[in-house]
């Protein structure tokens, strides 16, 4: 059966709806004691809600920095990079002001879902102005998370070279050699090439060096290899032995199984008590799959070995010189070290072993029939 509604009803819906106006209207007829009562109970209305929005946003605030120390801690205690944990924590800190704020805003009595939506508008319409901005934006967080280059690393990009001081959400910090503070916007660097120059722990280091035409060059390439071989930071034979020989050196007390039974003697041995070894047995199988770990990839890199020693060739034979080419290896933090010193030695001490080190010149001859 159809129910029609009624008429009369169907007239007077419109009437329920509430018009600014008309309120406004009503409360002109009320007689002054009603509106007084009428103010005052909206006054304490809004008191009573202002008190719980202040409540709640000092009890969010409060949380939130719980929040806040708890992630820090866990991040620090997993060792996450110091630019990815500040990105995460920034992140993770505006995400819940956010929501603090609409709630609080919830509880005032206003509409929050309009609020959301001019809130929504009003972001699509910034994106679009600020189109760069948020390629850069993009581009913090891709190398955040790829991390092509590291707080501390020295790096050639953009046309400018220096160490990372700061990766930000924006735009990356570094440090000229002479004390320069170079601002690059992430967008460029996460699309463009990037040298890092940190990234390997050994790098090769490369001299030109002219002796002049007629002197010996096998003299020459003896005397610059001795001058290399007398410098403890160049490498001699392999770069893996050279590694394990300067870990060895920092880690002086190295695991050693004198007994023979297959696990290090700085492994402790089990507890005796039952429930001690039942506490602790994870913790000494996870040492003992570590160093064997270890002992695997050790054989892994004996196999695979870089020479890097020294060596000497010829490059050129140059107008005025012949060109010796000087190669060696050493650590990343010894470069510029070995360069500038090993230049200053070859200087020195070449011409006490009969080299020669040339210079343009240019000779005249004068025909003889001009002279006369």
């Amino acid at each position: 059966m159809l129910i029609f509604p009624d008429p009369a009803s169907a007239t007077t819906l419109p009437d329920s709806i509430p018009n600014a106006k008309e309120e406004l209207q009503m409360l002109k007829t009320l007689p002054f004691d009603e509106l007084l009562d009428r103010m005052v109970s909206g006054l304490v209305s809004f008191a009573i809600n202002l008190a719980i929005a202040l409540l709640v946003f000092y009890i969010g605030r409060y949380v939130i920095n719980k929040l806040y120390r708890v992630t820090s801690g866990i991040l620090l205690r997993r060792k996450v990079d110091p630019s990815l944990s500040t990105f995460i924590l920034s992140l993770i800190r505006m995400l819940l002001y956010f929501i603090l704020i609409v709630t609080v805003i919830g509880i005032l009595g206003i509409e929050t879902s309009s609020f959301i939506a001019i809130f929504a508008s009003a972001g699509v319409a910034i994106g679009m102005a600020l189109s760069g901005t948020l390629q850069n934006f993009a581009g913090g967080v891709l190398i955040l998370l790829l991390k092509p280059y590291r707080v501390g690393d020295y790096i050639e990009a953009q046309g400018y070279a220096g160490t990372v001081r700061e990766i930000q959400i924006f735009h990356t910090i570094i440090s000229t050699p002479d004390n320069k503070q170079i601002i690059i916007p992430n967008g460029g660097l996460s699309t463009g090439s990037v040298n890092n120059y940190s990234r390997a722990d050994y790098r090769r280091v490369d001299w030109s060096v002219g002796i002049s035409y007629g002197d010996s060059i096998d003299v020459a390439r003896k005397a610059i290899l001795g001058i290399l071989e007398s410098d403890d930071r160049v490498v001699k034979g392999t770069i893996e032995d050279d590694r394990e020989r300067r870990i060895s050196e920092m880690h002086a007390a190295e695991a050693v199984d004198l007994d023979g039974d297959g696990i290090p003697d700085d492994i402790p041995d089990q507890p005796r008590s039952w429930l001690s070894r039942m506490f602790h047995r994870s913790k000494v199988k996870s040492k003992i799959q570590g160093w064997q770990d270890a002992q695997v990839e050790r054989t892994r890199k004996m196999m695979t070995k870089t020479d890097g020693n020294p060596y000497v060739f010829v490059e050129n034979l140059g107008d005025s010189a012949v060109v010796l080419k000087v190669r060696a290896w050493t650590r990343n933090q010894d470069y510029w070290n070995v360069y500038f010193s090993v230049n200053e030695r070859i200087y020195n001490e070449l011409p006490d072993a009969g080299i020669h080190f040339p210079f343009p010149q240019m000779d005249v001859h004068l025909d003889g029939r001009l002279s006369n």
